[in-house]
């Protein structure tokens, strides 16, 4: 049984590692067939993660589970629960796959008909198995989050995501794969503890997990109609609209490679081996087998200030074998959604965030657009927690979705952080 451990990387050592998690493609590989192994950041954590028998035929299907020590950074879970399930692979298509995962549930007697559960899809840690976190753990900031929701009497399912954990590489930002992930968390922790979790859903991702979030709100109604989603809260989401009204340009940062990370190539192009430079390969050989803080380290080690000293290739020649993993169709979606943006966010600027609501505003969506004066990326996620436990309660109760679409405007550049806040240095 492996001890949990939590980190939290400095802002400016996570800028890095996150414009250094340049990972694995898959350009060698007919369509079909999942990528395994070390330079998929495969590796031997336990047993536990691998299933070496027939796959059921339905989703969300729990392999195995196994009861985890009590959390002491989530000291209003009653039980955690590691969990195996089955899912279906968004990326290389080649069928049902197992995927790792955590659910956590409160303290208290069960309501009549089980306690709503909210499926939480976490944020950039890194491609390599031991960042999942049911394995390593999670973040302090991630920890008091989702323990809030447990103590407002919400079980909570958190995923690892296809590939983190599992076999085969994590396809990082593709949101179908991350979507899928996340639906079928819903169903396994259900059958985890039968009786105990009720149908009705919330979803919430933050940053990569947001983008995760309104994947799986897009995938909903057709790939898990027989869950009974109420709403997604959403904060400072990577998702990009090309066929919404305000056009994004490209993200030219140490963040522009968050798109190029596994399974973000095109399979008819070069490997990311022969697109790295020297310093860019000794990132890479990292990002395998380490997460965020280790890469960021790293990164800083080699003297990486800017993403094009990772690259052998002009980034021109670069943006021909991009894989647009962030780009969503902008669709109906069935139940109403709270996007929550820091205009302190220099990581997914305001006004990238201002374009993810506009493009779901125009679909015809009951969409709720907050900004948070003084916060930044990471801080936005406590600092608009009210406001989602409000929107969580208003859909249990089932009052009728709003939307503040009519009155939405552009957010201009990011502000100034407030320290005082929590967890807003970033």
């Amino acid at each position: 049984m492996p001890i949990f451990q939590t980190f939290k990387p400095s802002p400016a050592l996570m800028r890095i590692c996150l414009g250094a998690i340049v990972a694995i493609s898959s350009n060698l590989l007919s369509a079909g067939e999942l990528p395994v192994g070390p330079s998929s950041g495969d590796m031997d954590l336990s047993p536990f993660y691998r299933w070496r028998n027939e796959m059921p035929q339905s989703p969300g299907a729990v392999l195995r589970s196994q009861t985890l020590p009590p959390q002491k950074t989530m000291p209003a879970a009653s039980e955690a629960i590691r969990l195996l399930y089955s899912s279906t692979d968004q990326r290389w298509h080649s069928g049902a796959i197992p995927v790792s995962g955590t659910l956590f549930l409160p303290v208290g007697s069960v309501p009549a008909g089980g306690w709503p559960i909210l499926a939480w899809g976490h944020g950039t840690l890194g491609i390599a198995d031991v960042c999942a976190p049911s394995w390593t753990g999670f973040r302090d900031r991630d920890a008091a989050y989702l323990n809030r929701w447990l103590k407002r009497g919400f079980a909570v399912v958190a995923t690892d995501y296809q590939g983190l954990g599992g076999p085969g590489p994590h396809p990082y930002s593709v949101w179908r794969a991350e979507g899928t992930s996340v639906l079928d968390s819903i169903r396994a922790a259900r059958a985890a503890r039968p009786g105990r979790i009720d149908n009705r859903a919330i979803l919430a991702g933050q940053s990569q997990g947001g983008g995760a979030a309104l994947g799986a709100a897009t995938l909903a109604a057709n790939y898990a109609p027989d869950l009974d989603i109420l709403g997604a809260v959403v904060t400072g989401p990577n998702s990009t609209f090309p066929d919404g009204p305000i056009e994004v340009p490209p993200r030219q940062s140490m963040t522009m490679f968050l798109a190029f990370a596994t399974g973000g190539l095109r399979e008819d192009g070069p490997g990311i081996e022969d697109i790295l430079s020297p310093p860019g390969l000794e990132l890479l050989d990292v990002a395998r087998r380490s997460c965020t803080r280790d890469i960021a380290i790293k990164a800083r080690e080699l003297k990486i200030t800017s993403p094009l000293d990772l690259l052998d290739i002009s980034p021109e020649r670069l943006a021909t074998l991009r894989v647009p993993t962030t780009d969503m169709p902008a669709t109906t979606i069935p139940f109403p959604l709270l996007i929550a943006t820091g205009q302190a966010d220099e990581t997914i600027p305001p006004a990238r965030q201002h374009a993810v609501a506009a493009a779901l505003c125009a679909a015809g969506n009951k969409v709720t657009w907050h900004v948070y004066q003084g916060l930044g990326h990471d801080g936005a996620m406590h600092g608009s927690l009210n406001d989602a436990f409000a929107f969580a309660r208003a859909r249990l109760d089932g009052q009728p979705p709003t939307s503040n679409c009519d009155d939405i405007q552009p957010p201009g550049p990011p502000g100034s952080r407030d320290p005082d806040k929590p967890f807003n240095d970033d």
